[in-house]
């Protein structure tokens, strides 16, 4: 038996798997199994709406949250089950406190599984509140790819900074 994948509360995070409509990525797929890989630290495993990334790290191979806030990995701790677990429990709604909006389970229970929100002005950066900041659907491979690009950015600027 193959599990398409998993949405969970009211879509806001997608949990990979064998693909299906709701979740139309496969996590194979997705991580560029056998060939490039999407991500040299281990295997992306979920995201949310907002952004976020969740990516089983191969050392230490624990659950990590590449946050949309501050564009930061932070270890959860928590190997894959004990992640899972957590995802259907009490402390979601906790854990996306600051990253949520009056409303927004109107918005994203009707956005596609391989769509997110791109929300401007970025949640990295300071400025008004999440709910008066632009959203708009796009794939979450864009998603993917920005936090990626100015993660890299970023960096570069911190080391010309260094330097």
């Amino acid at each position: 038996m193959h599990t398409g994948g998993v949405v969970i509360d009211d879509g806001w995070l997608r949990v990979l798997g064998s693909g299906s409509a709701e979740v139309p990525r496969r996590v194979d797929e997705w991580n560029g199994l056998g060939g490039v890989r999407r991500c040299d630290l281990g295997l992306l495993v979920a995201d949310d709406v907002v952004g976020g990334f969740f990516c089983w790290f191969e050392s230490p191979r624990t659950i990590h949250y590449l946050a949309p806030d501050t564009l930061e990995w932070e270890d959860l701790k928590l190997g894959y089950t004990d992640w899972l677990r957590w995802c259907f429990g009490e402390g979601l709604a906790d854990f996306y406190r600051e990253l949520r909006w009056e409303g927004w389970q109107t918005e994203v229970r009707c956005l596609p599984g391989d769509r997110g929100m791109h929300i401007s002005p970025p949640l990295f950066t300071e400025g008004p509140t999440i709910v008066e900041r632009s959203r708009r659907p796009v794939p979450v491979d864009e998603l993917w790819s920005l936090a990626l690009d100015v993660r890299a950015q970023l960096r570069a600027v911190a080391d010309d900074t260094e330097a």
